[in-house]
């Protein structure tokens, strides 16, 4: 069956950033349409689509059916954000591409601050487990639009980011999932609200036969829902500790933050009719995403763990508070207005390490908290780190690597990052 809409044809596209996501876009339309690349640095965009580059003064004067916009872009900070806020009705996602191609495909969204990724690709276990045709996309795996060989049994499991949802007009899913809500990147929607609307428009999208599992913490979210009634049916997640991990002996399920993200896996599984007991198979055999929350070094006195995808503190907190006598690496660039919120019966058990280029905002933060030592880079704070393990009297040692800050002062990206401190500790533990 082809379950292909053939929605766009002889359309005028502009594609706004040629990352991954404007990439995969434009192989998908360009045979059917007409489109023009644009990014702010066009040096980024390959030599063999040169014949398909639009300049800046061109563009000024060139009108479009559609502006795709790539997750990454800022509508108010970029080369051509008059241009975009001129035209803001003809902005569109690939997201919505992929929706109006493909209505009647079976859409799990998920999204929230912390664990979405790790939460999706346990849910996409899940389902292969019980041999269903899923995809996992979005912001995870390969971008929506380059899969194939979809039929009216393929589920789609789309991560789904704040950036991704903000500028999205039709993007409607069968299940929208809204994981834990705590601020983050306001420095690109200006204010919380902001940001969880973003997200709110996953349920505000929804029709009558959609279900949609939100958190029952976030007061805004309750009032956007209050006000705007969405159609979808919508159940409450209740947070539950107790009897939840039964049968789960997985220690990466051991931290707060994993656990009540669980909660969101066992509704959707029961809600899909899955069986118990392969769930708990797959949970245990879970390993984890790369630095998230992996530990890569284990033994008897020592625990090494790669946190590298932590941007926030709100993104640490489970870990601070799961393990004890810990060196705590941290720093990049800060996100606006961020606060540690650890009770104080944690603090005695952690010493901070503080590095990049909003180290000052850091030492700020947890200053008469916990013991800080500032460096300039990362490699100096593990070299500090691994001093200070030798004068700690303390038998068990966890050193963890979870930067609470973006990656950009110094890093590519928080992969990056991840694989530069595998490759010291691989050094440094080498040596010893």
């Amino acid at each position: 069956m082809n379950s292909k809409k053939n929605f766009f044809n002889n359309f005028f596209f502009l594609i706004y950033g040629f990352g991954k996501s404007g990439a995969s876009t434009f192989k998908y339309l360009k045979n059917s349409n007409r489109c023009v690349i644009f990014d702010d640095n066009q040096n980024k965009i390959p030599k063999r689509y040169k014949n398909s580059k639009i300049s800046f003064k061109q563009l000024k004067k060139t009108t479009f059916d559609y502006i795709v916009l790539s997750p990454g872009i800022n509508i108010n900070n970029c080369k051509i954000k008059n241009y975009l806020k001129k035209n803001r009705s003809k902005i569109i996602t690939d997201l919505d591409i992929f929706y109006l191609c493909f209505p009647k495909i079976k859409k799990i969204t998920i999204t929230g601050t912390n664990g979405k990724s790790t939460t999706s690709k346990l849910l996409y276990d899940i389902f292969k487990a019980h041999k269903k045709d899923t995809r996992l996309t979005g912001n995870i795996g390969k971008p929506i639009l380059l899969e194939k060989g979809i039929t009216k049994k393929t589920i789609f499991i789309v991560e789904a980011s704040s950036y991704q949802l903000e500028y999205s007009k039709f993007f409607r899913t069968n299940y929208a999932v809204i994981l834990n809500l705590y601020p983050d990147h306001i420095e690109r929607h200006g204010s919380f609200k902001n940001y969880v609307y973003a997200k709110f428009k996953l349920l505000k999208n929804q029709i009558s036969s959609d279900y949609a599992f939100v958190e029952n913490k976030s007061s805004y979210l309750k009032y956007l829902i209050q006000k705007h009634k969405p159609k979808s049916k919508i159940k409450h997640i209740t947070l539950k500790k107790k009897n939840l991990t039964s049968g789960i002996k997985n220690v990466y399920f051991k931290n707060k933050s994993n656990i009540e993200n669980l909660n969101y896996i066992f509704e959707l599984s029961e809600h899909f009719k899955l069986n118990k007991n392969r769930i708990l198979k797959v949970i245990n055999n879970f390993k984890g995403l790369k630095y998230r929350q992996q530990k890569i070094f284990a033994r008897k006195n020592l625990i090494v763990i790669n946190d590298s995808k932590s941007t926030s503190f709100s993104s640490t907190l489970p870990l601070l508070e799961s393990h004890k006598n810990i060196f705590w690496i941290l720093g990049g660039l800060a996100k606006k207005d961020d606060k540690i919120k650890l009770k104080k019966k944690y603090y005695q058990s952690i010493k901070g390490f503080i590095y990049g280029k909003d180290k000052f905002f850091f030492a700020n933060a947890l200053k008469k908290k916990i013991k800080i030592k500032i460096n300039k880079n990362l490699t100096r704070s593990l070299a500090e780190v691994f001093k200070e393990i030798k004068k700690d009297p303390h038998k068990k040692k966890v050193i963890l690597f979870s930067p609470s800050a973006a990656s950009f002062d110094q890093f590519k990206n928080f992969e990056d990052r991840g694989k530069y401190f595998n490759n010291i500790i691989k050094k440094i533990l080498k040596k010893k």
